[in-house]
């Protein structure tokens, strides 16, 4: 395992050996000491390695990640997962807000709690909270899936196209054009699947499934004041 200390090495550095690794590297082993809440630790990954972060991050960990597999032993800031491709990223505390933004594929565990727009605008990824999401989180989703465990804030997947949501617990309201939908088989067993892949053992028959009723898809007048 390749050790980097950045309380004697310099985040730049770090990224940009990372960014340099080849597609077929056999230096797959990464661990990251010392992050001490720095900004953009581990972003812009595209090879299939494995990075543990000891420690806590701030804004955009893990962006515009593909491939590699990213642990945070602690907290995360602003954007975890921000715009990725593919590969997993796991929070094994909490995560601030828009944890997830705009990403297109891969999987996002978080096993504390996420703050506000958790999966805003998202467009493919997997995110599984396993505590409680803060409010509008989903907004404007286009595709993908969001898992959460616990409670969901107010304005759950606002303005929403055709992700999927699934919640264990309370909603403290739904945004506009989002409703609750009937959970069938199939999504029973997409939900199956996304928890074990996170590792949480729940029952899929325990969530509720929430999603877009399409009355925004195009402007009708009627519904003007949902706008």
């Amino acid at each position: 395992m390749t050790e980097v200390d950045l309380a004697v090495s310099e985040l730049r550095a770090l990224n940009a050996r990372l960014h340099a690794l080849p597609p077929h590297t056999n230096d797959t082993a990464w661990r990251v000491l010392n992050p001490a809440g720095r900004h953009a630790v581990a972003v812009g990954l595209d090879a299939p390695i494995e990075v543990e972060v000891a420690g806590h991050v701030g804004f955009y960990c893990g962006g515009m990640n593909k491939q590699a597999q990213i642990v945070i032993d602690g907290h995360a800031g602003p954007g975890v997962g921000e715009n990725m491709m593919s590969g997993t990223i796991r929070v094994r505390g909490n995560a601030a807000q828009s944890a997830g933004a705009s990403g297109h594929g891969g999987l996002l565990v978080v096993e504390g709690d996420a703050s506000s727009r958790c999966g805003i605008s998202m467009k493919g990824i997997d995110i599984v909270v396993q505590g409680s999401v803060g409010h509008m989180s989903a907004f404007m989703a286009q595709t993908g899936n969001l898992v959460v465990c616990g409670d969901a804030g107010h304005d759950l997947g606002d303005s929403i196209y055709e992700a999927r949501l699934f919640v264990r617990g309370t909603v403290d309201s739904l945004g506009a054009d989002c409703v609750e939908k009937e959970m069938r088989p199939e999504h029973l067993e997409l939900l199956q699947d996304l928890l074990v892949r996170a590792g949480v053992e729940a029952e899929p028959g325990d969530f509720r499934r929430y999603g877009s009723a399409r009355r925004l898809y195009n402007f009708n007048v009627d519904h003007a004041a949902s706008y």
